[in-house]
């Protein structure tokens, strides 16, 4: 019985694999597992990990977010911006979480009182936000300047912490911290509820409305979040970055078992989907696989975690 309940959990099947692949990988070119490519795995997941712990909490309450790749764009535009103009760093940290938290204010205000699909409301934040983007730097990169006092921002992006990349200890306590407020919080019960019924969660007494607002607002900021950690690491704010990762992040989510009907998913299996995904990344440079067989690769393995959702549902 216990067996058969951890291979009923979301991330039983991304965990298999991950292992499995990685122990290959191992095996076959053991380039895989020096602890120089171990970090950069570390570095290029750490931003996806960060965007799809937020997503997932709006996957799991039923809806979805198209604008987190833009979104970040125009956090990391609007901190470079702040730095460029030589200001304080907590300034323009603070107004890179306030813009991420804003686009995800704005995106549940349309989704709850405007009573717009999830992903229209998104779509439309996303044009938005990559235009502005554009705007505001004028379609150009805004580069942060290489001054000593800038350093400790940097730091954000390209620093370790007892040998650790610093950006994977931030996406760590990201989902640590969406985990632990899915699993014992109250708060986190109600995103289950509403995503698996919404009409039975309202029925039940449960602001379903105020959670969804909530949800969209910590996508937000783990979006902001994510957005200055790449700022950093790239000493520049990118209007045309963050392609894409919205599709990144929802591979994630969906690899690691959350349903996109909601109700169903978890940080841990989100994260294991993005590790995975950037295993089959590295693990396909170092086997020279060209990046058009890569993309075909991941697709086919987002349908793949789709069908075997669908097919452990009509099991259980």
């Amino acid at each position: 019985m216990r067996w058969q309940k951890l291979w009923q959990a979301e991330w039983a099947a991304p965990l298999i694999a991950l292992v499995a692949l990685s122990t290959a990988l191992s095996l076959y070119d053991p380039n895989f597992r020096k602890l120089e490519n171990l970090s950069n795995i570390g570095f290029q997941t750490a931003v996806i990990v960060t965007l799809a712990a937020g997503q997932t909490l709006v996957i799991i309450a039923g809806g979805i977010d198209l604008s987190v790749g833009s979104v970040l764009a125009l956090v990391g535009v609007v901190t470079s911006l702040i730095l460029a103009a030589e200001k304080p760093i907590a300034l323009a940290v603070a107004s890179g979480l306030l813009v991420g938290v804003g686009c995800g204010f704005v995106n549940g205000f349309l989704v709850t009182k405007g009573r717009i699909p999830p992903f229209i409301a998104t779509l439309g934040m996303m044009g938005v936000a990559r235009g502005l983007a554009l705007v505001l730097s004028k379609a150009q990169n805004v580069f942060i300047p290489q001054e000593p006092r800038f350093e400790s921002f940097l730091e954000l992006g390209t620093g370790r912490f007892l040998g650790i990349p610093i950006p994977f200890l931030i996406a760590a306590i990201v989902a640590v911290l969406t985990e632990l407020l899915l699993s014992l919080t109250r708060f986190g019960r109600y995103i289950y509820a509403v995503g698996g019924n919404r009409e039975a969660a309202r029925l039940s007494g449960i602001p379903v409305h105020s959670v969804l607002m909530l949800v969209f607002i910590l996508c937000g900021l783990t979006t902001a979040i994510g957005g200055i950690v790449e700022t950093a690491r790239l000493s520049v704010g990118q209007p045309t970055g963050g392609q894409l990762y919205e599709l990144h992040a929802i591979a994630a989510a969906v690899i690691g078992g959350a349903s996109l009907a909601g109700g169903r998913g978890s940080v841990l299996g989100t994260v294991l989907g993005a590790l995975l995904m950037a295993v089959i990344r590295n693990g396909s440079d170092l086997l020279n696989i060209p990046y058009e067989w890569q993309q075909v690769i991941l697709g086919a393995l987002v349908v793949l975690a789709v069908l075997f959702d669908q097919w452990r549902r009509r099991g259980t």
